[in-house]
């Protein structure tokens, strides 16, 4: 069954005991994001939350995809993995070899199946157009503003329709806008993205470039937008197979692009490409990281359509784990039978972790039958469209659960050898990742660890003596994560104050060669104060950090046994002689969060929680959204 609506979708959210209906007013600058990033931090992702009074005549919807079971319910399946499995039957059907007229005639009725997702315009106007605005003011909408170093309010769930001018093709991507005025708004779509080619195709032909933007509808149209589908492929078609219906477009009013008649609203308009770029930015952004400000094109809004009761849909990113990670994790699952069907066989499995923000980390698991297929997987991948950004891949053998941590650092303890079975590469890296030297490219790590055979070493390590011993070694050790250790994967976390050490290379070579860490497989250095315990924010915060050759590296140590020294760093001080400005963590401010924190007794919005940002807030330097290091 369809969704009629996102107002629908809401309807069954609140059946399915997923929602929290926010009645009193609530400011859609910080406030509504500080709020949803309180319950998006709860163990299963919390609840959605509807806000019905924010000083417009639209609701907003945030944290709606923010846990397993709403984007089950968004995407219409029992599971995730139930979806995987029906994608897999689906190419199975339509790839199978077919020899006899009666095998042929018995794939028709699938066929059949995929034909009628295909989607299809209809005449006259939609639920979309049932309010129309030929003089449109984006003020009407309840836009958020969500992190206190944003460089003003984002839409940050836009279906972004716009057509290849060559070719005629529709493409529908989500890429934030910021809103500049009444009638402007940044485009941040990235070089990578179709968007983009679309743009410079319109730039070369020196002609404006149509785009239409809508918010709502079925959940479907959303994650569809997300999806890394093929260059060229439309978008509504996987629409159309998640929700088992057709999606039915209606031309818009100013504009010649189609969009879902059944959203709830739809903004038209252009971009010129002879106008002169916008500075767009700063943004709090997936990566838990600020993007910072650049030059982005600037869309001009000409018509704004609606329904007569529509909701704004709305996300907040920062810190993991938030909404997006659930989407990410749809996308993992849908996209795996592709993958093996397609490229790789050999793949059984594979998981990008919350904490490796979707392309930060990949760990695959494959049947390893001849010498060096695991290379051959780790080339097919790092080719493969949006795999191209990964930056860390791992593979495993068979008999590894990819969602056991600890069973997985312990393998790579005992059968990664990281003289022969670490392989540093180049390559695309996403836009937003801070930490390479260059924009946009860097290096890439790949771990071997398919290897059944252990390297057979038995050293038993006395944590409780490596602590003391390291902590004792420079005042500016801050905190040492033992628990690893104490789990016999030798593993070791040290957080430093690294502000505070002059010559840091130095300090480096010092601690890795201390006697006390003889037999540790690696040291992970993050500048993390006491926030060692977590593991899950350390992952986050060195893999956000690192740019792997630089800053992984293999040193000899005085028992000439190897040890991986990982620098989890920030690169932010001036010892480090970083060529670009690195961002602050995204956090809300302390003004903020005390608002929040006295008005939650009378929002009647359930037991208090405390704000997740009072972890990051005294790790962040200066009052910006770049670290400011004197």
């Amino acid at each position: 069954m369809a969704y009629k609506s996102l107002r629908h979708f809401v309807d069954i959210l609140e059946q399915n005991g997923e929602l929290i209906r926010v009645k009193r007013f609530v400011d859609p600058v910080l406030e509504i994001s500080e709020i949803t990033d309180r319950y998006s931090k709860l163990p299963g992702g919390g609840k959605a939350l509807l806000f019905e009074n924010t000083g417009t005549n639209f609701p907003v919807l945030t944290n709606a995809f923010g846990s397993e079971k709403r984007i089950c319910l968004a995407l219409e399946t029992s599971s995730l993995e139930g979806l995987r499995d029906e994608i897999g039957q689906l190419m199975a059907m339509i790839t199978k070899p077919r020899g006899g007229l009666w095998s042929k005639v018995s794939a028709l009725p699938k066929l059949a199946q995929v034909a009628s997702w295909m989607p299809t315009g209809k005449s006259g106007r939609g639920a979309c157009q049932q309010v129309i605005h030929y003089n449109p003011d984006l003020s009407m909408f309840p836009i958020l503003k969500c992190w206190p170093h944003d460089g003003g309010r984002f839409v940050t769930l836009p279906m972004v329709h716009t057509i290849d001018p060559i070719s005629g093709i529709r493409n529908v991507g989500m890429y934030r806008m910021q809103v500049f005025d009444s009638v402007h708004t940044g485009m941040h779509w990235h070089k990578h993205k179709t968007g983009a080619k679309h743009f410079e195709e319109y730039k070369r032909l020196g002609k404006l470039m149509p785009v239409a933007v809508t918010l709502g509808g079925d959940p479907a149209y959303t994650y569809a937008a997300t999806a890394p589908m093929p260059e060229n492929v439309d978008e509504y078609i996987l629409a159309g197979f998640l929700r088992k219906k057709r999606v039915k477009l209606v031309k818009c009013l100013t504009v010649d692009i189609e969009v879902p008649d059944d959203v709830d609203i739809v903004i038209e308009g252009y971009v010129d490409p002879a106008d002169e770029p916008a500075w767009e930015g700063p943004f709090g952004d997936h990566t838990g990281f600020y993007s910072l400000a650049d030059w982005y094109p600037r869309f001009k809004v000409t018509c704004i359509t609606h329904r007569s009761n529509a909701i704004y849909p709305a996300t907040i990113v920062g810190v993991p784990p938030m909404e997006d990670a659930y989407i990410a994790k749809a996308t993992e699952r849908i996209f795996l039978e592709p993958i093996r069907r397609t490229l790789l066989p050999e793949l059984n499995d594979m998981v990008l972790p919350t904490e490796g923000v979707a392309h930060n980390i990949a760990l695959v698991k494959i049947r390893d039958e001849f010498q060096g297929q695991a290379y051959r997987v780790m080339n097919a991948l790092w080719g493969a469209g949006q795999m191209m950004f990964n930056k860390i891949l791992v593979a495993f053998p068979n008999t590894i659960n990819l969602t056991n941590g600890y069973q997985m650092l312990s393998h790579i303890c005992m059968a990664v050898n990281p003289q022969t079975d670490l392989f540093f590469g180049k390559g695309p890296l996403d836009v937003l990742d801070h930490s390479s030297d260059q924009f946009a490219f860097g290096s890439k790590l790949f771990i071997d660890a398919t290897s059944l055979k252990s390297k057979n070493i038995e050293i038993k390590l006395n944590a409780d003596d490596i602590q003391a011993q390291i902590t004792a070694y420079s005042p500016q050790i801050v905190a040492v994560n033992i628990n690893l250790l104490e789990k016999d994967i030798p593993i070791l976390i040290v957080s430093v104050r690294k502000k505070d050490i002059s010559e840091w290379q130095q300090f480096k070579n010092e601690l890795i060669n201390l006697p006390h860490l003889q037999g540790v497989f690696a040291v992970v250095l993050v500048d993390l104060e006491n926030l060692v315990d977590n593991l899950a924010l350390v992952l986050w915060f060195l893999s956000g950090n690192i740019d792997p050759s630089r800053d992984v590296t293999i040193v000899k140590n005085a028992e000439n046994s190897s040890v991986i020294l990982v620098d989890g760093t920030r690169k932010a001080y001036p010892a480090d002689k970083f060529p670009r400005l690195w961002p602050n963590i995204v956090a809300m401010d302390s003004e903020t969060i005390d608002r929040v924190d006295q008005m939650w007794h009378w929002l009647d919005i359930g037991a208090f929680i405390e704000s997740p940002s009072l972890r990051f807030i005294n790790l962040n330097v200066g009052d910006d959204a770049v670290m400011r290091i004197q």
